[in-house]
């Protein structure tokens, strides 16, 4: 009975870290007038939860496994994209921050600290 409690325990954490993790990536597609999503596998880490609002602003989250990751795309209920290529991509708007950042870390600079 302590195994499928412990199983059950488990299952509830799980649940509500996808539901949290929801809340947030409606937030922020709310916050950007609609979202995209991709989901890539980060090892040990879990997932990480690319998101892409259609102003061009983007996020990420990172769950504890490509399940929640999924789990909280889907409750969600916004586009998920199997990879960030193409027009998925196109659609980052990258400012000034991010372009110096970028050169920073190319360069040996003080990557944007």
């Amino acid at each position: 009975m302590a195994d499928t409690q412990q199983v059950d325990a488990k299952a509830a954490k799980a649940e509500r870290k996808a539901a949290r993790l929801a809340r947030q990536i409606s937030t922020f597609s709310k916050a950007h007038g609609g979202a995209e999503a991709q989901v890539a596998y980060i090892g040990e880490r879990g997932a990480r939860i690319v998101l892409v609002g259609e102003d061009g602003g983007w996020g990420d989250l990172v769950a504890p496994s490509m399940d929640i990751a999924r789990q909280a795309v889907e409750k969600s209920g916004i586009t998920v994209h199997e990879d960030f290529d193409g027009e998925f991509a196109a659609k980052v708007t990258t400012g000034t921050y991010e372009w110096k950042r970028m050169a920073g870390l190319q360069l040996g600079g003080s990557q944007g600290r």
